[in-house]
């Protein structure tokens, strides 16, 4: 009888199971769904690419096809360098200029450093400033202003140019290279060009008679004239003290006479020093019997 009756079937519970429902959750997380979208797949292709790239001929081959792409684009015509101009300069500055370029042409602009090119450029003495670019036409435009030498430093190296901030211009072989510049002598000479212009400038009032200007113990300046005669000036106000000098050689005419050195360095007592020859000629009338005229009284 039992075996007869007939079960009803069990009501199936509509609940997920507990993975099931973790798994949901999971799924729901941003984090999760972002790392199985992206994460997977770039898991998935770095492991191929590191099994691709094991090889070493691979990588060879994909490193020459690179080198290779890039060269057809670098040494294409228009990216190409094929002449330097300089401008600015000439002479042995602009030898010297293209003497620092490091290569031939043509050479591609890819390869051309300019930041380093004018760092190399503007390290030569001669030049004050410059400028690198690249003009259509494939030319290398070199811009330069150049230091101009305004003196001559006598120095314990020789004679060399300086500009008019006492920057080193170049090296001079002889005074009569260049005439028409002021001579400068003495030790941090350099580092005062335009207090000395100023003295030469003052000075031209006596004119083709002025030599040069000595500084002195770094500390002030002597004005050498022709005869070995000096103008020894003060450490302050050595332009006023060479203009009371040279208005008394014209109300006196003092550098014109028997003076080895006029010593300005005190201003309230200036000194007159004679010459060796004119010290003993004095001193030799200086001992000499003065004869004493006959007075004669009328009568």
């Amino acid at each position: 009888m039992r075996s007869l009756i007939r079960r009803k079937p069990s009501k199936v519970d509509p609940a997920p199971s507990r993975w099931a429902w973790r798994m949901q959750r999971l799924m729901l997380t941003p984090g999760f769904r972002m790392a199985l979208r992206a994460g997977v797949p770039f898991c998935i292709t770095l492991m191929a690419g590191t099994i691709y790239l094991s090889d070493e001929e691979r990588r060879n081959a994909i490193t020459q096809a690179v080198a290779d792409a890039r060269a057809s684009i670098e040494e294409r015509p228009e990216f190409m360098v094929k002449l330097m101009a300089v401008d600015g300069a000439s002479g042995q500055l602009a030898a010297d200029i293209r003497a620092v370029m490091p290569f031939e042409f043509p050479q591609s602009s890819f390869d051309l450093d300019l930041p380093e090119l004018r760092r190399q450029i503007t390290a030569l003495n001669g030049v004050k400033t410059a400028s690198v670019r690249i003009r259509p036409g494939g030319v290398l435009q070199v811009d330069v202003i150049p230091r101009i030498p305004v003196a001559i430093w006598r120095n314990a190296d020789g004679l060399a140019l300086v500009d008019e901030g006492g920057a080193y211009v170049a090296a001079v072989g002889a005074r009569a290279e260049y005439p028409q510049l002021p001579l400068l002598a003495g030790e941090g000479a350099a580092r005062h060009v335009p207090e000395a212009l100023r003295l030469i400038r003052a000075s031209a009032a006596l004119g083709n008679r002025v030599r040069g200007v000595v500084r002195m113990g770094n500390r002030r300046w002597d004005v050498v004239l022709d005869r070995d005669q000096r103008i020894m000036l003060p450490e302050k106000g050595a332009l006023q003290a060479l203009e009371r000098v040279i208005a008394l050689e014209r109300a006196q005419e003092v550098l014109t006479r028997d003076v080895a050195r006029v010593d300005m360095r005190l201003s309230k007592r200036p000194t007159v020093r004679m010459t060796q020859d004119a010290t003993q000629a004095w001193w030799q009338i200086k001992k000499s019997p003065v004869s004493k005229e006959p007075e004669q009284r009328g009568s």
